[in-house]
């Protein structure tokens, strides 16, 4: 599994309502392709981009864009995040 889980903060929130992203934790060995295919069969929901960072904590971070604005928020909804 890729995916280890969402990442949710008061600076993801905000990305979330102002440019429809979200963030995930994901193992640090994942390439943005294996992000964009596991997101895509989980959620059933098409990837329009996925950038990567490490935090300071040496965990790697997923910011993935979808390409249906309504799409992130339908995803956290589903998880019970928000």
């Amino acid at each position: 599994m890729i995916l280890k889980h969402p990442f949710v903060t008061e600076k993801a929130t905000m990305m979330l309502e102002g440019e429809s992203k979200l963030q995930f934790i994901v193992t640090r060995d994942a390439t943005k392709q294996d992000i964009k295919r596991e997101l895509e069969s989980a959620f059933e929901q098409e990837v329009a981009n996925v950038r990567t960072m490490m935090t300071m904590k040496g965990e790697k971070k997923a910011i993935v864009t979808f390409t249906d604005a309504k799409a992130a928020e339908e995803i956290l909804s589903r998880l019970g995040i928000m």
